[in-house]
């Protein structure tokens, strides 16, 4: 049997063997949804990078590289995301886990903000868990595309097939353990999808001769591959190989450090800030997630794409299988099957928190809410399953056309969930005299700016004005009014006196 495949089954049945295991931890739905909140600091952060970087970090990133260098957008991303990532860790990770447990123990980010503003019209919640429902339909396809690529690229398997079987396997352990099958497996992913870009990128490296000979062999292609302001050409089917293009201007670096506002908006990523132990376990999480879970395989992803390219003679089709080509051209059948599953790894470690997600405010704020309010924490674990089996059909079906692209989606959804709930999340953490109706206004403004904006034909990204107009909204309506209640005013000086 093919040593790579043999890899690949025996990691995938050690992620189901945790489903079976977390399947007997979980009896509540706070134990599905954040795992009752007893995520230790290092679960924690590898649990929140593995969950953030999905599968475009080793299939979209380093096919951005191995298409354009350094040019394009390529490094501004990387930079515009380290900073977003720290920034978050920083300031909102230790506020959120608070205030979450303060405001009526709030489970999930809908949940939160109806118990922030007190809406008793469940306005907030509503159209909270619309907007999630609808970005993570595009977020989970991504992760089912990459997969299939995966799958396709390594076993040269049909396309379909590979996305069939890639979603049984992340379902089923999803729907068994949730929350802390999901976080587990997270940590044992984060880590192996760190090393596998460290090690390939440093045995890349030293292949070649270092820095200095790639770089080298870069600019003999074309010197815009090593030039960040620079933009470079590719497409194979066309013939069409590094060839350079203008400077990429300020609309496109400013699209691309706007990456960066994403990461105050995607629930996937502040569900592991709601579940860590304790507030006071936010600063080891964030110096483990920082070092080990953000700057190596963000940079080890670009050096990977870039060694990518002076290593193959033949330019590949798809530049987005660079990661799955390399590691089998540079590593025995065993050590790439290893690797590989690193991929796996990626995608899976982000489509099971989104479909987690997804699933929860479907059982807790759509079900238990207007169908079921005396239901059960058993039959609210049994409708949220249930849940995570109708999402991942309906992103199976998203994912089915064989030339999606998973940057493509990644990147709308990100802006989605940046421009949607980013703001709202800052302004109710940081700024007292916030209401109910700014935050309404703000999600509703930023939502529907993401999903208009392209039919303005900019350039510029659209986390930009969703975000902006979406801060404006939310300053604007809260200063109309007779603001937040003293109640709630007395809640957030509680919570920002905390230490």
């Amino acid at each position: 049997m093919n040593p790579t495949l043999i890899t690949f089954i025996f990691y995938l049945v050690g992620m189901i063997v945790v489903g079976i295991v977390t399947y007997r931890m979980t009896n509540t739905l706070s134990d599905y949804v954040l795992g009752g909140r007893k995520l230790n600091s290092w679960v924690a952060a590898f649990s929140a990078s593995a969950s953030d970087f999905s599968g475009w970090l080793l299939i979209g990133l380093p096919g951005a590289a191995y298409a354009a260098g350094l040019g394009q957008w390529s490094l501004w991303i990387a930079i515009g995301l380290a900073v977003g990532a720290m920034i978050n860790w920083q300031y909102v990770a230790k506020r959120l886990r608070i205030y979450t447990e303060y405001s009526n123990n709030s489970i999930t980010l809908p949940q939160f903000f109806e118990n922030r503003f007190r809406d008793n019209s469940h306005l907030l919640r509503v159209i909270s868990a619309v907007f999630i429902l609808a970005f993570f339909l595009f977020y989970t396809a991504s992760g089912l595309v990459a997969g299939a690529k995966l799958f396709q690229g390594t076993f040269d398997m049909d396309y379909h097939f590979a996305l069939t079987i890639g979603a049984i396997i992340i379902v089923s352990y999803t729907f068994l353990g949730g929350f802390l099958a999901v976080s587990y497996t997270d940590f044992v992913q984060g880590v192996l999808m760190s090393a596998a870009l460290l090690f390939t990128s440093i045995y890349g490296l030293i292949q070649i001769g270092g820095f200095g000979e790639l770089f080298n062999q870069l600019g003999q292609i074309t010197p815009n591959l090593i030039n960040a302001f620079a933009a470079t050409d590719y497409n194979q089917a066309e013939g069409i190989l590094w060839e350079p293009l203008g400077a990429i201007g300020a609309v496109g670096i400013i699209s691309a450090l706007a990456w960066g506002l994403g990461y105050f908006g995607q629930p996937h990523i502040l569900a592991r800030f709601m579940a860590i132990r304790s507030h006071k376990e936010v600063r080891k999480a964030r110096l483990i997630s920082v070092s080990f879970g953000l700057v190596i395989p963000l940079y080890g992803a670009l050096i990977v794409g870039m060694l990518g390219i002076v290593t193959f003679t033949e330019p590949l089709a798809d530049s987005e299988q660079v990661f799955i080509q390399l590691v089998q051209v540079i590593y025995n059948p065993w050590i790439a099957g290893i690797l590989l599953a690193a991929v796996l790894a990626a995608i899976m470690s982000t489509v099971d928190s989104q479909l987690l997600v997804s699933s929860s405010a479907l059982s807790e704020d759509f079900y238990r809410r207007y169908f079921r309010k005396s239901a059960s924490d058993k039959e609210l674990v049994w409708v949220g399953r249930i849940s995570v089996l109708v999402i991942a059909i309906i992103a199976i079906m998203l994912a089915w056309n064989e030339t999606s692209s998973v940057l493509d989606l990644v990147s709308y959804a990100w802006a989605g969930f940046g421009a949607t709930f980013g703001p709202a999340v800052l302004f109710s953490l940081f700024w007292r005299k916030m209401s109910r109706n700014g935050a309404v206004a703000g999600i509703i403004v930023g939502g529907v700016t993401v999903f208009l904006w392209p039919l303005t034909g900019s350039a510029l990204y659209e986390i930009v004005p969703g975000f902006v107009l979406s801060s404006i909204a939310i300053i604007l309506f809260s200063l109309i009014g007779n603001g937040p209640s003293k109640e709630i005013q007395e809640e957030y000086d509680k919570v920002a006196g905390v230490k």
